[in-house]
């Protein structure tokens, strides 16, 4: 049998390190403007010029950099993703898995507690900078899976829609782009909406996208919505949790209201696709609550909340991402 994938396993934070550690210096961006040698970098980065060296080759190895005799530029990828201002930039969304790689290092502590060891109220507002963090980093990864629920939702003739747990507000600014009878209100803690505003504010959907401070699980929902989306919120929430949002969702639905529920999902057994499964480690880590649910329970959770027309999709490959909707009756 071959050991390399063991080993592979056991040295996976080499290159994430690596990757993040050139994401936070601005490796990427300096290298924007055209190709430049060690030397050129590690002076504008204020960076010892042997070190940087041993990165940047590191970087080449892992294919976010070329190398051109002694001038380095940026891969194809890197430009793409990489570089602040281009049309598919991840790099705040890297930010906010930066400040959990040390997090991960207390995954034994969470196994044996069943506690998070990374307070999640520090990125929901005790900590201005990983707040920021972490909505901006929501934000450009809701971009390309906003895009894709679009495309799956048919919201023609819908005026109302009810965001619970929106963070971004991305969700709610590409529907209304979409269909455009449709207004939006995006409901989330008063910090995460002061960033979420910015947000829209740049989208300019200002005038179709509004805000709700509050917390869900106790701020009434405003009624009579013709669309409830629930989105990247049921990972932070109980089994218990997610019931009740599904029923105060049914709630603050007119009669034939849509609920939507888009999120990270597992299969029934709870042990596949790999990256779901792994990211319920990341929200062990992260919040009270949290984990990953399974479509089938989902379906099961609000087909018992008293919905109807229950479905299940997923999203296009490689997203690990499912969609459930069902109707009020």
């Amino acid at each position: 049998m071959d050991p390399g994938p063991i080993f592979q396993m056991a040295t996976g934070y080499w290159a994430s390190q690596t990757f993040l550690t050139a994401n936070r210096i601005g490796l990427f961006e300096t290298l924007a403007g055209g190709p430049l040698t060690v030397e050129g970098v590690a002076a504008r980065l204020a960076t010892a010029p042997r070190a940087t060296r041993l990165l940047m080759n590191a970087c080449a190895a892992l294919g976010l950099l070329h190398r051109d005799g002694a001038q380095y530029s940026n891969s194809p990828s890197a430009a793409a993703f990489l570089v602040p201002g281009s049309p598919g930039y991840l790099g705040d969304s890297l930010l906010y898995a930066d400040d959990l790689y040390r997090t991960w290092a207390d995954l034994e502590t969470a196994v044996r507690s069943g506690a998070p060891p990374a307070p999640p109220e520090a990125i929901l507002g005790d900590d201005p900078i990983k707040t920021r963090h972490f909505v901006r980093g929501m934000h450009h990864r809701a971009i390309g899976v906003g895009r894709a629920l679009v495309e799956m939702l048919d919201l023609t003739g819908r005026r109302r829609l009810l965001d619970v747990g929106g963070g971004p507000g991305t969700y709610s600014c590409l529907l209304a782009g979409r269909f455009p009878e449709l207004r939006c209100t995006v409901l989330d803690l008063p910090p995460v909406v002061t960033i979420a505003r910015e947000i829209i504010a740049a989208l300019s959907a200002a005038d179709r996208v509004d805000t709700l401070a509050g917390d869900f699980h106790d701020t009434d929902f405003p009624a009579d919505n013709d669309v409830v989306l629930i989105s990247g919120l049921l990972h932070r929430e109980s089994e218990d949790g997610c019931r009740e949002a599904f029923r105060r969702a049914g709630a603050a639905l007119r009669p034939g209201g849509l609920l939507v529920v888009s999120d990270v999902m597992t299969d029934e057994g709870g042990d596949a696709p790999p990256f779901a499964t792994l990211f319920g480690l990341n929200m062990l880590l992260t919040s009270t609550d949290g984990g990953v649910h399974s479509h089938a329970g989902c379906q099961r959770w609000m087909a018992e909340a008293g919905f109807q027309q229950v479905t299940a999709r997923p999203f296009p490959p490689p997203m690990p991402h499912w969609v459930v909707t069902g109707t009020r009756p």
